[in-house]
């Protein structure tokens, strides 16, 4: 499955009944809840990455990925936009990239 099979998925199933898809629930909870999940998602991967447990990594990153494009869902905000931020990084180095940032991170 590709990100933008995953985004379509999610963008079907957004439009369910809350009480029938998880999807349509957290985004019906709202943002804040929705970068909740997100946030807790992300933890799991970094607690799974940092005690080299591998088969954890995989299951915590395909949460986060998912949680992520959920998120996405709710600000409005569509993949191809990330995508194409993502293509512009590319056209440089990362270091020239972060730098070309400053201190936003």
């Amino acid at each position: 499955m590709t990100l933008e099979e995953l985004d379509a998925r999610i963008a079907q199933r957004a439009t369910a009944s809350p009480e029938e898809s998880y999807t349509a629930k957290l985004i019906a909870r709202g943002i804040n809840k929705a970068a909740q999940k997100l946030g807790e998602e992300a933890t799991e991967a970094v607690i799974a990455a940092v005690t080299h447990d591998r088969a954890e990594l995989v299951k915590e990153s395909a949460d986060v990925l998912y949680h992520l494009l959920v998120v996405l869902k709710a600000a409005n905000v569509p993949l191809a936009e990330v995508m194409a931020e993502l293509d512009t990084r590319t056209a440089q180095s990362g270091l020239s990239e972060k730098a070309a940032r400053g201190t936003q991170s």
